[in-house]
């Protein structure tokens, strides 16, 4: 089982990160044509690309003159610290501890519009790049071509591994290979699924508002940060023991929800 979630545009570089370990990102050298595009662009492109203000536009390409193939703890952080929006303030790494981590770094894979997929702990110099941009890059004109399977095969082969890991620690795991989706569709639209050999897991998150229950986008980007710790500290290894998940007050909602689709809600006080 493998925990899909997104990147943030906010970062932390800030906060110390510790004595951490940390791992080197695996698709670096596929980084390397995208920061090469990005450099040559003024700041009033990235900014037309983007939608960006002008401040923001000129820091990133400060950021793109910055970036090095060779990343190290000092000119990078581990990204799982490094992001900073709501979903990681619902994962709350900082809290979490050695053997969590290590639970995480091959559980949870963070995908990127600039590396494709980070492993937790990999290490992450600041940038911007989202996925849905429409950077052209040789033949490819948007990052979803660029990416192209890479990243579906990626997720293959971790599961593969996974599988082989809770094989030889005699784990119990899923029946069948499952990849739980908390990412935004911006996001997972780059993983192929005629390319992933995986049974794709959806949780929705919705809370009660105005006579109804709706998904709200910042509670539910929390709730996801809040799944994947849930995650992490169950050890999860079926998508049973993710029904269990309540955190700030969330059920699951069985008739509502679908082997496929498990569906959480709350109803706050008004």
């Amino acid at each position: 089982m493998l925990f899909l979630i997104s990147p943030a545009k906010s970062l932390d570089y800030d906060t110390p990160s510790g004595d951490l370990p940390h791992t080197l990102a695996q698709f670096t050298a596929q980084s390397v044509p995208l920061i090469k595009s990005l450099r040559k662009k003024s700041w009033r492109q990235i900014s037309r690309l983007m939608d960006l203000s002008q401040d923001l536009s000129e820091l990133n390409v400060a950021r793109y003159a910055a970036w090095s193939q060779q990343a190290t703890p000092h000119n990078a952080k581990q990204a799982v610290l490094a992001f900073n929006g709501d979903v990681y303030d619902g994962l709350a790494a900082k809290t979490l501890n050695a053997a969590d981590l290590a639970w995480a770094q091959q559980k949870v894979c963070i995908l990127s519009g600039l590396y494709g997929v980070l492993r937790p702990m990999d290490l992450l110099q600041p940038y911007r790049l989202e996925m849905g941009t429409r950077l052209k890059v040789g033949r490819a004109d948007n990052l979803y071509q660029y990416w192209g399977e890479r990243i579906a095969n990626h997720l293959n082969a971790q599961l593969q591994a996974n599988r082989h890991a809770d094989a030889v620690a005699a784990a119990p795991a899923e029946s069948g290979d499952v990849v739980v989706n908390l990412a935004s569709q911006e996001y997972f639209r780059a993983v192929s699924q005629k390319a992933l050999n995986a049974t794709v897991v959806e949780c929705v998150f919705e809370d009660f508002k105005n006579g109804q229950y709706k998904v709200i986008s910042f509670f539910a980007k929390r709730a996801r940060g809040l799944m994947v710790r849930h995650a992490v500290q169950q050890r999860a290894s079926s998508v049973q023991q993710l029904e269990s998940f309540c955190a700030d007050g969330y059920a699951h909602v069985p008739e509502v929800s679908t082997p496929l689709r498990l569906v959480f809600r709350r109803k706050l006080a008004e």
